[in-house]
């Protein structure tokens, strides 16, 4: 394994702390599930922001643990709290 993809790793706490979000490939479309419209758009930003949303949403899920250590050391940014704040809003 290389430096940077030790660096990258999901559990590298020098990041942010939370899960990795899921990720996609070819075919678009795979035993009934299709890839998310964000992630086809084109548009890094949206791209970025779904990333960002899946990942909170599933640390928040599977390991909240990891979500109270990232707003203790301040790693949340508003638009995170908000979105965790949000009933409904976690896909998955």
């Amino acid at each position: 394994m290389t430096r940077a993809a030790i660096a990258a790793d999901s559990f590298n706490p020098a990041l942010d702390g939370l899960l990795d979000c899921p990720h996609y490939t070819r075919p678009e479309e795979w035993a009934g599930a299709g890839v998310p419209p964000e992630l086809m758009s084109g548009h890094h930003a949206q791209i970025e922001r779904w990333r960002r949303q899946q990942r909170l949403a599933l640390t928040a899920r599977e390991r909240p643990d990891l979500i109270e250590a990232a707003r203790a050391a301040g790693r949340l940014t508003q638009a995170d709290l908000a979105f965790l704040a949000k009933p409904g809003e976690k896909r998955l």
